[in-house]
């Protein structure tokens, strides 16, 4: 099963945490920076399959409404 978004920033947040403490080993540290890429791809994949999902309702000046498909770079 897939990881949850909220789990993988929670982790993400936590190998964070743990990089800025500095009481990492080098190689603690690379292990600890790879985790968090992984977890920083999976946030990353997930937030952009909720964009795709978002729809925006509109309101037309007659009264009427629309829905567009969600474009963040607008």
């Amino acid at each position: 099963m897939a990881e949850k978004f909220e789990t993988s920033l929670a982790k993400l947040e936590d190998v964070v945490n743990r990089l800025e403490s500095g009481e990492l080993t080098l190689d603690e540290a690379l292990k600890a920076f790879e985790e968090g890429v992984k977890h920083a791809a999976i946030c990353n994949k997930k937030l952009h399959e909720a964009e795709k999902k978002i729809e925006i309702l509109l309101k037309h000046k007659d009264g009427t409404f629309h829905t567009e498909p969600f474009n963040p770079s607008e």
